[in-house]
C-alpha cells in the first residue's frame, strides 16, 4: 500500500510557487501554500465586450438666438467715440452716439456728471479695444 502512494505521488506533475517556492500541482493557478495567484486565469470563451459609442450632440444652443445671434445692439469705433467724448463730453456726445440717450442727457443736464464722468469715460474709452460693442 505504501509503494502504491510513493507512486501516485510521483505520477503527478509539480511546479513551484514563484512566491513562496512551495512545491504545487502544475496545473494550480493558486498557490496551495500562501493563496497567491501563480498563473493568469484564462477565461474560457470570453470575447471582447461590445462597446457602443454614440456621440450624437443634438443639443442647440438658444442663447445664441437672441438678437438675431447678437448679444449687443451697436458696434462702435473707439477712436469716434473718444473724440466725442473729448470735446463733447460735457453734453454727453458719447453717450449719444453709443445709443446710450438716457445716460446722454442725464450728461447733458449735468455737464458731464459734473465733470467727473466725463474724465471717467476718457480714461474707460481709452483702454476698450477697436472696435467695442455696446448692451
Amino acid at each position: 500500500m505504501e509503494e502504491n502512494m510513493n507512486t501516485q505521488a510521483t505520477d503527478t506533475k509539480t511546479k513551484f510557487c514563484k512566491h513562496c517556492g512551495a512545491k504545487i500541482p502544475e496545473d494550480a493557478v493558486l498557490c496551495t501554500a500562501c493563496g497567491r495567484q501563480v498563473e493568469v486565469i484564462a477565461q474560457q470563451n470570453a470575447a471582447q465586450p461590445q462597446i457602443v459609442i454614440n456621440n450624437a450632440n443634438n443639443n442647440t444652443n438658444t442663447n445664441a438666438n437672441i438678437n438675431g445671434g447678437m448679444m449687443y445692439r451697436k458696434i462702435c469705433n473707439k477712436w469716434v467715440s473718444l473724440l466725442l467724448c473729448i470735446f463733447l463730453g460735457y453734453f454727453g456726445g458719447h453717450k449719444f452716439y453709443e445709443g446710450k440717450v438716457g445716460m446722454g442727457i442725464l450728461y447733458l443736464f449735468t455737464m458731464g456728471l459734473f465733470g467727473i464722468g466725463w474724465f471717467i469715460d476718457i480714461i474707460v474709452l481709452l483702454f476698450k479695444p477697436n472696435p467695442y460693442y455696446v448692451r
